[in-house]
This record gives C-alpha cells, sequence and structure tokens, in this order.
C-alpha cells in the first residue's frame, strides 16, 4: 500500500501526532501573536510567539519551575494554580514587551472547560493581555490555592 508514483508521505510531526497544520495555518492567518500553553505531567509552559517566515520567534516564556525557584512556591507546579500563575507571569513579561493581545494556542490538547491550559489562560488576562475566550472555560476562583493571592501580588509588584 507505501508504494508506487501516487502515494505520498505525510510531514514528521503530523505522523507523530504533534502538529495539526490546518489549525496552525487559520492561527497564523490571524497576524497575532500566539499564546502557545503546552503542559506535562510536571509542568506547565506558556510562550508569547510571533510568526515570521524565517521561523517563529519567542517574544515571551515562563515555566512553572520558576515559581519554585524564584517565588517559594511550595506546592505542585503541576496543578491548576500553577498554570495560573505561569500565565500570569508570562502575560507580564509580555506586557512589559509591548503585547497587548493575542489567541490561544493549545496545540492538540482536547480543550476541556477548567483545565490547566485554559488557567494558563486566565492568568495572562489578569495579566491584562486581551485574548478572545468563553468565560465559561476558565477555571472558577475556587479552584485555584489560597497561597496564589501571595505571589500573586509578588509577580504583579515585579518583586
Amino acid at each position: 500500500m507505501k508504494q508506487g508514483p501516487r502515494y505520498h508521505v505525510k510531514p514528521r510531526r503530523r505522523r507523530e501526532g504533534k502538529t495539526d497544520y490546518r489549525r496552525r495555518l487559520s492561527l497564523l492567518k490571524s497576524r497575532k501573536t500566539r499564546m502557545v500553553v503546552r503542559k506535562s505531567l510536571k509542568n506547565t509552559q506558556v510562550q508569547f510567539i510571533e510568526y515570521k517566515e524565517g521561523g517563529d520567534n519567542v517574544v515571551a516564556t515562563a515555566n512553572s519551575k520558576e515559581l519554585v525557584n524564584k517565588y517559594n512556591w511550595n506546592t505542585s507546579t503541576s496543578n491548576t494554580s500553577a498554570a495560573y500563575l505561569t500565565g500570569l507571569l508570562a502575560g507580564k513579561r509580555a506586557k512589559d514587551k509591548g503585547i497587548k493581545e493575542c489567541v490561544l494556542d493549545i496545540g492538540r490538547y482536547v480543550p476541556v472547560n477548567g483545565s490547566r491550559v485554559f488557567a494558563s489562560l486566565k492568568g495572562a488576562l489578569d495579566a491584562g493581555i486581551d485574548c478572545p475566550h468563553d468565560e465559561s472555560s476558565l477555571p472558577p476562583e475556587e479552584r485555584l490555592d489560597k497561597t496564589v493571592n501571595d505571589i500573586k501580588s509578588k509577580i504583579i509588584g515585579g518583586k
């Protein structure tokens, strides 16, 4: 079956299930900065990326590991509260670089209301970045840890 002159091999990242090129193209056509959220079992990473023909340019980035090192976060870096603070930190850095609006890029993750991906979006919104979203997809305040407000004031205050 994988032979013959008419067989076409799909791009490597599509074969591996890492990139949906149709969705990526629609995000790039908007000409807005993308807020890329990637999560793993231990961390959450948020990047603000601008498209350029030579390759994408990362404008601002934050990783939930920074919460432990810089802000004395002593709970898990893989929960909803850590994702919110990571989005807040990346949003503040992007705002300092002059980014005012973005488009959320969750890649091939399934969008689940209240998930860590949308917690990161909520953090960026609280940092002052405009991003189109649905209010019902954001996690409620009760899901955030009580210690979030202490670290939030440190991030916003710039300490």
